[in-house]
């Protein structure tokens, strides 16, 4: 046993040396990663920064060039957007901008969920071809369908109507949301649904008590997209609202006027705006990234 020691010792020796090196090169390049990753995080979050600390500025101070970190802060462009100075109140386009984003989305799941059950799990007879068709309707242009869809809610009296929102957000997310419903319901196993299918579940007690809760990861991940994509949605809302169904997007537009434009105010009102975005974000974090790494993104 002694002989097989010292003769495998210097063996060993080299080869603990050639391991050093490569061990301390694979710390290097992790560490190297890592700081990348860092300055690539930093610098995809300097534009949200620097706009949080514009809206403590002064109109003076937020248009000087190059810009002033040392400039005092202020509370001035709330207090404008708010309405303390012009008197336009920021709230019923906030009310609008949720209501038209809450409902469709709600629409979006309740319309998407049967679908993509369809698709994945009872999957009807060619249903490669019903998904591209659902991804097709999304290659037009947006802006190609804008007068087409002006005349016929002029025709039917719809204009400046939240609800004609609903509907336009409800059809322009629903697409997306059956794609990405597919993927997730793909991954439930289909054993447990024929077992409360055999104890005599119907449907809507399958989809709402057995497929909902195993694919709540994916159904978050879904409606918080959908919420995005509809809370930003611009054009539309542009087009088809005035005043009473005006949109948080199209309140913003209005800081931008023939006398200037109102930097300090802008970025303190689109602050506020992404509030919203960013507190869903933040309570569905968990499930959104589980619901991502599941099968919405493979």
């Amino acid at each position: 046993m002694s002989t097989l020691t010292t003769t495998d010792a210097p063996k060993a020796a080299p080869a603990a040396r050639r391991a050093a090196p490569v061990e301390r090169r694979a710390r290097r390049r992790s560490a190297s990663l890592g700081l990348l990753a860092w300055v690539v995080g930093i610098a995809f979050c300097l534009p949200a920064i620097w706009m949080l600390l514009t809206s403590f500025h002064s109109e003076p101070d937020a248009a000087t060039n190059p810009p002033s970190l040392t400039a005092p802060l202020t509370l001035d462009s709330y207090r404008a957007f708010f309405g303390t100075g012009s008197g336009a109140s920021p709230w019923p386009p906030l009310i609008n901008s949720l209501t038209s984003s809450v409902f469709s989305t709600l629409f979006v799941l309740v319309l998407a969920l049967p679908a993509a059950y369809a698709l994945s799990i009872k999957r009807v007879e060619k249903w490669t071809n019903v998904m591209f068709f659902f991804l097709s309707t999304k290659m037009l242009p947006v802006v190609a369908g804008l007068l087409p869809v002006y005349l016929f809610a002029k025709n039917i009296g719809m204009l400046d109507n939240v609800w004609l929102l609903v509907i336009l957000y409800t059809s322009m997310n629903l697409p997306i949301a059956v794609w990405m419903l597919q993927s997730f319901l793909a991954d439930v196993p289909v054993s447990i649904i024929e077992a409360a299918q055999v104890d005599g579940a119907r449907l809507p007690t399958v989809l709402t008590r057995v497929v909902a809760p195993i694919a709540a990861p994916g159904i978050a991940a879904t409606a918080l997209i959908c919420f995005i994509f509809s809370w930003n949605e611009l054009l539309f809302a542009r087009v088809l609202t005035g005043v009473t169904a005006q949109t948080a997007p199209v309140f913003l537009t209005g800081f931008v006027t023939s006398q200037g434009l109102f930097l300090a105010q802008l970025c303190a009102a689109s602050v506020v705006v992404s509030l919203p975005v960013l507190a869903a974000g933040f309570a569905a974090q968990d499930k959104l990234v589980q619901g991502l790494s599941l099968g919405a993104v493979k």
